[in-house]
């Protein structure tokens, strides 16, 4: 391609990761952003063929383009998070904060909008969500004797035994405030901890990811309200 591809830092390691892309030149330029970041990009147009090559191959990201042939991008994060915790990046033309907000609640990690695009972003984007999704456990875990488990080295989590099946930025939600069970975090607090990279994101996006996170402990037997919201202020975990 007649862009110069620089040579980008990296300190994540290589990881295998699915480009989901329809416009060839966009999948393209991703894809050399990505191959010198040290990455392994596979390139995926259709929709329909999305679900095999990543069962396939188990990529460890996901570059998921909105509006694709065959099957939506909001539909593939569906199934996706239906069989699987790994992290999903959003790409869309469709910048509106409803779309954004339906895209977390249905369980993607992160959101960029193509207009205006820059590559350097979704590399940092990309680069941010493999640190996290790899990081090392830094928050002390719940007492081993309740009935939360958490799992720091293993990403996962459960209650009474039956395993919570939570996205990356679930889990790390779910860990801080479980830390420390009664302590009341501010909204802009837990933006900090879910989103390291000082990105502009609104505070709603913490409560898309509290509702999720929600259903998914009464569906375990947990209750409804685990994770109570503080009025004017954030959320604190009820032990």
């Amino acid at each position: 391609m007649a862009e110069v591809v620089p040579s980008l830092a990296l300190d994540t390691g290589p990881a295998r990761i699915l480009v989901v892309e329809d416009e060839p030149k966009l999948s393209a330029l991703l894809a050399d952003y990505l191959r010198a970041a040290g990455h392994e990009p596979e390139c995926v147009a259709d929709g329909r063929d999305v679900l095999a090559a990543w069962t396939a191959r188990q990529h460890e990201l996901i570059l998921l383009d909105l509006m694709l042939p065959g099957l939506d991008g909001l539909s593939l994060c569906r199934e996706i998070r239906a069989r699987s915790s790994v992290p999903i990046v959003m790409l869309t033309a469709r910048a509106d904060e409803a779309d954004r907000l339906l895209g977390l609640e249905l369980g993607a990690d992160d959101y960029i909008a193509k207009n205006p695009f820059s590559p350097r972003e979704v590399m940092a984007r990309v680069k941010a969500v493999l640190r996290r999704s790899r990081a090392a456990a830094t928050s002390p875990p719940p007492d081993a004797g309740g009935p939360l488990q958490v799992d720091e080295n293993g990403w996962r989590a459960s209650w009474q035994g039956q395993a919570l099946d939570l996205t990356p930025i679930e889990f790390r939600l779910l860990r801080a405030l479980a830390a420390q069970p009664g302590r009341v975090y501010a909204r802009a607090q837990l933006l900090e901890l879910l989103h390291d990279d000082g990105r502009a994101v609104t505070e709603r996006a913490v409560d898309s990811h509290v509702k999720n996170l929600r259903r998914k402990l009464e569906q375990a037997g947990a209750g409804a309200d685990r994770i109570r919201a503080i009025y004017g202020v954030g959320y604190r975990f009820e032990a």
